[in-house]
């Protein structure tokens, strides 16, 4: 029994067939993944900002493990390492900026910070207008390094995607009212 030849070049073209299917197939299941990906990261960067900017309003800007803990907890962490699914936003990326406000109502970011919260309440009650108050506090999410606040270059999963190189993480810049910032009553300066 000898099988047609008809019957083998038609097994051929399904082979065919079915890789070109597949193939297409395999792209846009991708696509979709990489797509709803992107669309969490857009999302999940203003809620990392407003966590860390409400956080920052009522934590001691002048304890380093505090900070830490503020930006790993904004990044959905008890401790060190990136966003999941994120893997180049870490919580050195989660920048928090203390601000004064200026007798025309413009925020300026403070050059020297006070020495502690209760400085801060001494600083505030004196001049609220002045350059050493803390007003309001401003997260945003920035690549590491340098003065400025450069977006942080956007990650596929694949390596690969047309136009997807030149799309960076959003700042996702939040300022809210200090509060705190870590007072308590009786507290002293160190």
């Amino acid at each position: 029994m000898r099988p047609d030849r008809r019957h083998c070049r038609q097994r051929g073209a399904v082979v065919i067939e079915l890789a070109l299917v597949l193939g297409v197939f395999l792209l846009l299941a991708f696509s979709t993944i990489e797509v709803a990906r992107l669309m969490y990261v857009f999302n999940t960067a203003q809620e990392i900002t407003r966590r860390a900017a409400r956080a920052a309003a009522l934590t001691d800007f002048s304890t380093d493990t505090a900070m830490a803990a503020l930006r790993s907890h904004a990044l959905f962490r008890t401790g060190a390492g990136p966003l999941p699914l994120v893997s180049n936003l870490t919580t050195d990326n989660v920048r928090i900026e203390y601000l004064s406000m200026d007798a025309s109502g413009a925020l300026v970011p403070l050059a020297t910070l006070p020495a502690c919260p209760l400085q801060n309440v001494v600083n505030c009650t004196e001049n609220p207008n002045g350059a050493a108050c803390i007003r309001f506090v401003r997260a945003s999410i920035c690549a590491s390094g340098g003065s400025g606040c450069t977006p942080l270059p956007y990650r596929t999963l694949t390596g690969f995607g047309p136009g997807m190189a030149q799309l960076t993480v959003p700042t996702a810049v939040t300022v809210v009212k200090a509060e705190s910032l870590g007072f308590r009553p009786g507290m002293t300066c160190l």
